[in-house]
């Protein structure tokens, strides 16, 4: 059990909550997930009131304040009072109707992402993205949910000069994983840590003897089993819809941010890399363009004809 850990930043503290509170005895959950769904009401308590709303006994809400991190029961409430405090600021002179809605929905968004990786360990990811880079082979694996954000770093991994494979299928993930070896990265993307599926590939991984780095969002899930290095983006999944909006955007912002540390690690591949991805581009918008594309009485628009790297850009 920590005695404490560093203070979530404004709007974290909820985040920080869900991401441990999984790993959670039963009546400390309880306990958590009030301090998570109601927290307006959990700034007016004391720790005997929280106890009483959980079932449970105030030396119990002492041990699960700690447990999630915080130094005790009142520490967490001073940051939910903190947070509260903001969130209610946000939402003066907000327009009503649709326009207000959409406000509200890109401010969460963004207040989710502004919180969502102080719960990752910068040790962690420094070593994931030294990993990733000096990898003779890095295999990327996430269904479910999960799959979009694979898919997505797999390819910036590849426009960035980091070779990297990526089936779509959890049975060639699985297979894949399985023979890979000392020194190759599996790269494991599982919003829950719990998605069976994924979890068969990262111990594929293990036995075969590479890192596997398990990107997720809860700290002590169980993926946790099997990652050599475990990167934790909290996000919030306190309603399906929204938990599933965050999640995506947490994994894309978090897996994102690797790809950017591994290119700066490989910086002469990753400029290599762009300058050819660059080129194919623009000779792929050439060819689509139509062949009369062209300024009356004039030539054709130089902008388009670029395949012999002599129009001006």
């Amino acid at each position: 059990m920590q005695s404490h850990v560093a203070e979530p930043p404004l709007g974290g503290t909820i985040d920080h909550i869900l991401s441990v509170l999984p790993s959670l005895i039963p009546s400390a959950q309880r306990v958590a997930r009030i301090c998570a769904e109601r927290p307006q009401e959990v700034v007016d308590m004391s720790g005997a009131d929280l106890a009483e709303a959980a079932g449970t006994s105030p030396a119990t809400v002492s041990r699960t304040s700690q447990a999630l991190g915080f130094r005790g029961f009142q520490h967490m409430r001073m940051l939910l009072i903190r947070d509260l405090g903001a969130a209610a600021q946000d939402e003066e002179a907000r327009p009503q109707g649709t326009e207000g809605w959409l406000l509200t929905l890109a401010d969460g968004a963004a207040g989710l992402l502004r919180s969502s990786l102080a719960s990752v360990d910068p040790g962690a990811f420094d070593a994931a993205a030294d990993a990733v880079a000096r990898a003779p082979r890095v295999l990327v694996v996430g269904t479910g949910g999960s799959h979009p954000a694979a898919q997505a770093v797999a390819v910036n991994f590849i426009m960035n000069g980091r070779s990297c494979e990526a089936p779509s299928d959890g049975v060639v993930q699985q297979l894949t994983a399985s023979v890979l070896g000392p020194g190759d990265v599996c790269l494991v993307v599982s919003s829950s840590g719990a998605n069976s599926v994924t979890l068969a590939s990262a111990a594929a991984a293990a036995d075969a003897g590479a890192t596997v780095i398990g990107v997720t969002g809860f700290a002590r899930a169980p993926i946790a089993e099997h990652a050599d290095l475990l990167l934790v983006g909290g996000a919030r999944f306190q309603a399906w819809d929204r938990g599933t909006l965050g999640s995506g955007l947490v994994q894309l912002l978090l897996l994102t941010a690797l790809q950017i540390a591994v290119a700066e690690r490989m910086t002469d591949a990753a400029e290599k890399a762009r300058a050819a991805v660059r080129e194919e581009v623009l000779g792929i918008v050439a060819e689509d363009m139509p062949a009369e594309s062209a300024e009356p009485g004039g030539e054709p628009d130089a902008a388009i004809d670029v395949r012999d790297g002599t129009a001006e850009r």
